[in-house]
């Protein structure tokens, strides 16, 4: 490679990495989704949670890739570029999930193997409880979009380590093997969620796999 794309390449890997840093540092001390603890399971909660605010984009390209671009475009959101260059506090988890397959396709068993390559993901910034879809700022960019999402019951499970794909393929597969276990029902694509910086150290991470549930009637209450 010529030595000016070798300088134009760590220049943006710097700027990335300046980015990230302040998201992460964000991340380790901030607002994070309230919920109820419905039930604990081998391998898993049951939560509820409330409706939530969510500022998002969707990136195509591959597991490890879209992270970094999806979080420059909603951290200059979020850092002002809105109507009204409003400041927003920074939340966690940072989500990911995959598209292309049906938001509500109710998975039976576990996934043991999934497409290699590109696809197309979500990547959401959770907003302050504080927000309502009235008071939330717009977005500048059309890229990035604002979507209220219902309560739902999720089955989460945490892990720590390091945030590549063969890794969260692993937990996700564990995940969806307790849900079916518990007699429980996963509706729609599992969700990636990061808590942390990138630049904390892996064993520290708290990384968790959450996925969208439905029960039997004559299951437990929630």
């Amino acid at each position: 490679m010529p030595r000016s794309n070798i300088r134009r390449a760590t220049l943006a890997a710097l700027a990335l990495a300046l980015i990230l840093g302040s998201i992460g540092g964000a991340l380790m001390a901030t607002e994070q989704p309230a919920y109820t603890l419905i039930e604990q399971h081998r391998g898993f909660e049951l939560r509820r949670y409330p409706p939530l605010l969510v500022a998002e984009v969707e990136i195509e390209g591959t597991f490890d890739a879209v992270g970094g671009r999806a979080f420059r475009l909603l951290a200059d959101y979020i850092f002002g570029n809105n109507q009204g260059s409003r400041k927003i506090a920074m939340t966690a988890p940072v989500n990911q999930q995959p598209l292309g397959r049906g938001e509500r396709i109710a998975m039976t068993a576990p996934v043991t193997q999934q497409p290699s390559g590109e696809a197309r993901y979500r990547i959401s910034f959770i907003m302050p409880a504080h927000f309502t879809r009235e008071t939330l700022p717009r977005p500048n960019d059309g890229r990035v979009h604002i979507r209220e999402i219902p309560a739902r019951l999720i089955a989460a499970h945490r892990y720590s380590g390091g945030w590549g794909e063969g890794r969260y393929r692993e937990h996700e597969s564990q995940l969806l093997a307790a849900v079916q276990g518990a007699g429980l029902s996963p509706v729609g694509t599992p969700i990636y969620a990061r808590y942390n910086s990138p630049f904390s150290l892996p064993f520290l991470r708290r990384n968790e796999v959450l996925v969208e549930v439905e029960r039997a009637p004559t299951a437990l209450g929630d």
